[in-house]
Parts: structure tokens; C-alpha cells; sequence
């Protein structure tokens, strides 16, 4: 019996702990801001920082207290309104493309409301009982998991809103060193199997990674390292955005209608590649991952290298026996940093930059979406969009595995996206 009891009390704290670990980071992201830089909304793609912090919140709020406090009543009903993101169910909302409109509330009453809210989660740790925590075990992980995209966001988004002030300013000076020093690219390769995708494990997992099941792999060779800038501007200066031949229709419609001659955040200054990065504006470095492409330039650039990218299972099967280790937001690089030596291995398949995949977002055979609000996490989004793997230099370390499914649409390119080249075994 006091083994029992022991172990719930030992579940209780190590959820409190994680939760209270996971809100801190989030304003630890946000302390070199601004009041000013909190509120813009540079795109409709794009949230205010102030957005995500009480979005974040309103998430804790109303999948968590709202279900476990007897007659719960929120102190400020309007941001049931202002702060539900797509949750049809839940009710109306703010559209996501007028975020930026909002002067009010303010930065200072949104730091609030996180306040309230975790007085109110942290008064939940501490009197729920065993039934009651296992009850909600799998909506504090999503609540958990879910501020971690978020604080992944923020991070994307204010890099998007600092590139369209012209005095770039800077998130956090960080000097990473500028080499010329890239490790040969090599190939491991994989022959045909029947292979098991899906998560099969015990700790958390998106309801997207599941259900486990087979599916089969033809031979083929994974590059051993991320596609490099040096190699992406041989690809710029060899004519690759004008080549139509090697553009999927739509990425060469997004070519012209755009006017994309470079990744995004790439600037020519004096014949010399400059591009924006939350440690400031900098000479393009060679040796450092190229970030900030679309699926379309992703596609361009592996047919123009004579490969392809990989698919989600031939990239989840490369990475299968990995160690979970890279660039992550942790190490407070901001930015993808060059690799100097692989010894021949696989390198880079977690951190640094989400890797684009050749599958589209699709569900697993089988898939069911999960009943309620929370269904509407995943499911509704199965269409049109791609599939990415890996994480990225924004991406918390505790929060990716080799399962995990990221997915944008083809032509998007403000989040920490790069390429990985595949080829065909033969």
C-alpha cells in the first residue's frame, strides 16, 4: 500500500515539475523581447509572441481546468474568444489572420493570466487524487507537448517579424564560428524490407504516429549529412530557380508568383550572400545546413542533384537505432550549425532543421481521430500538406522522436526547413 501510494505521489510531482519546467521556458524565450516586439503579426501565418503566450494558457485552461474544477468559471471569458486557435468545437474564434489587431489585452495582463493559470494548475497537482491524474495523464502530456510547438513558433515568428525591419535587430548575439571545413557526403544504404512504422512505445506520442503498421521499403541510400548552403548556392548560381524542368508545376508557379531567386531570409549584398538569423544579420556561412526552403525548392534541389528526398518511413527507418542528440533549442544556437565530420555515419537526422520528406500528410491505416476537441488536433489537417522529420535548432529536445510528424504546406518556408538527399538503391 505505501509503494502505491509512494509511486502516485512520485507521478503527481513529476508532472507538476514538468509542467512548471515547460511554462518557464516559454518566458524564458520571450525575455530578450521587447514590450514593443510581443504584437506584431508580420504575416498571417505568423503569431504575436503575446499570442502564444496566452494561447498556450487558454490550452491549460480549457482542456484541463475547465474538466477537473467543480463550476469553473474563467476571470476573463473573452479570451475563450481571442485565444482558441482552430477548435471548432470549443467555439468561436478569433480569426488567425487579424492576431496582430489586438492592442488589448496587453502584454502585462497576459503574463497575468499565465500567472492565474498556473496557480490554478499547480493547486490541481496538489490535490488531485490517483484516478483523477491518470484520468488526465494523456491531456497534460498534449498540454505539455503543445507548449513546446508553441515555444518552437515563437521562435519562428519572431525571426519573421524581426526580417521585415529594416535595422534587423537581434534576438540574442550568439557567435558561431564561420567555416568552410564540410564533411564529404556519403550514402548508408537499406536494403528492401517489410518494415514497422509507427510509434510502439510507452511514453507520449502524437495520435498521428500511430497505429503501428507495416509497410515496405524498396533498397535505397540515405544521405549521411544535411544539404549544405555551399551546395545549395552552386544550385542558385547553376541557374536552379529558372531551370523549369526541374520544378513540380505549382513550386515553379510559386517561383514566379513569389519571385523566389534564393531561401528565404537570403539577401545579395555587393555579389556576396548575406541571410537573416536570430543572432543577427550575417554573411551566408558554407558549411552551415541550408534552412528556409520549401518542399518545392527541396524537390528542385534533390532532382537537380540527381537524387530525391527520402519518404517519412524510409527517413524513420534510417533514423530507427539513432541516438536522439543534436541541435536543439537547448543549446541556444537559434540556427543550424555546420557539421565538420561524420565518419562516414548518419549525422544531423535530429536538430537543426526539420527535413522534408516526399510524403504527403497523411493518416496510418487504421487511424481513428480521437473523439472531442482534442481530435482536432491532428486529423482535420490530413490533406494537402507534407510531411517533416527530424526537429530542428527551435525544436525542444525532450519533445521529438523518430516517429514524430511534422507537417506544412508545400510552399511554406518560415519554419526551420531543410533537405536530406535519398536515392534509389540499384
Amino acid at each position: 500500500m505505501t509503494e502505491t501510494f509512494e509511486k502516485a505521489a512520485s507521478q503527481k510531482y513529476i508532472l507538476k515539475d514538468k509542467f512548471n519546467q515547460i511554462r518557464s521556458f516559454s518566458e524564458y524565450l520571450a525575455k530578450p523581447l521587447e514590450v514593443e516586439d510581443y504584437v506584431i503579426q508580420s504575416m498571417p501565418d505568423v503569431s504575436p509572441t503575446k499570442w502564444h503566450l496566452a494561447h498556450t494558457s487558454w490550452f491549460f485552461e480549457t482542456f484541463v481546468l475547465e474538466s477537473v474544477k467543480k463550476n469553473y468559471k474563467s476571470p476573463f471569458p473573452v479570451y475563450n474568444y481571442l485565444f482558441n486557435s482552430y477548435y471548432v468545437q470549443v467555439g468561436e474564434r478569433w480569426t488567425r489572420n487579424r492576431r496582430g489587431l489586438l492592442s488589448r489585452p496587453t502584454v502585462k495582463d497576459v503574463y497575468q493570466y499565465r500567472r492565474y493559470i498556473d496557480e490554478q494548475m499547480n493547486e490541481f497537482f496538489e490535490t488531485a487524487d490517483e484516478n483523477l491524474l491518470k484520468k488526465m495523464k494523456v491531456v497534460l502530456e498534449i498540454g505539455f507537448n503543445h507548449e513546446q510547438q508553441h515555444q518552437e513558433l515563437m521562435l519562428t515568428d519572431l525571426k519573421h517579424v524581426f526580417s521585415i525591419n529594416p535595422m534587423y535587430p537581434v534576438y540574442v548575439e550568439k557567435e558561431i564560428k564561420f567555416n568552410t571545413d564540410i564533411a564529404e557526403m556519403k550514402w548508408t544504404e537499406f536494403n528492401e524490407e517489410l518494415y514497422t512504422a509507427g510509434y510502439d512505445g510507452e511514453d507520449f506520442f502524437y495520435d498521428n504516429e500511430k497505429p503501428v503498421h507495416k509497410t515496405y521499403l524498396n533498397g535505397f541510400k540515405i544521405a549521411n549529412r544535411l544539404v549544405t548552403n555551399k551546395e545549395y548556392i552552386e544550385f542558385i548560381e547553376d541557374g536552379g530557380y529558372q531551370n523549369t524542368p526541374l520544378w513540380l508545376s505549382d513550386g515553379f508557379a510559386a517561383v514566379e508568383s513569389e519571385n523566389w531567386k534564393a531561401p528565404l531570409y537570403w539577401e545579395k549584398v555587393e555579389g556576396e550572400w548575406f541571410n537573416f538569423t536570430l543572432n543577427g544579420f550575417r554573411k551566408v556561412n558554407p558549411a552551415e545546413p541550408v534552412v528556409h526552403v520549401s518542399f518545392y525548392e527541396a524537390e528542385a534541389f534533390a532532382h537537380w542533384s540527381v537524387a530525391r528526398l527520402a519518404t517519412e518511413f524510409e527517413w524513420e527507418r534510417a533514423s530507427q537505432n539513432l541516438e536522439n542528440v543534436g541541435n536543439f533549442v537547448e543549446q541556444n544556437n537559434f540556427h543550424p550549425v555546420p557539421l565538420h565530420e561524420t565518419n562516414g555515419k548518419l549525422s544531423q537526422m535530429f536538430g537543426d532543421v526539420w527535413e522534408w520528406t516526399r510524403s504527403d500528410y497523411a493518416p496510418y491505416p487504421g487511424y481513428k481521430v480521437p473523439e472531442g476537441a482534442i481530435g482536432e488536433y491532428n486529423g482535420k489537417f490530413m490533406s494537402g500538406q507534407t510531411v517533416l522529420r527530424g526537429g530542428s535548432c527551435a525544436t525542444s529536445e525532450s519533445h521529438i522522436r523518430n516517429t514524430y510528424r511534422n507537417f506544412f504546406y508545400p510552399n511554406q518556408r518560415w519554419q526551420f526547413m531543410g533537405i536530406r538527399l535519398a536515392k534509389d538503391l540499384i
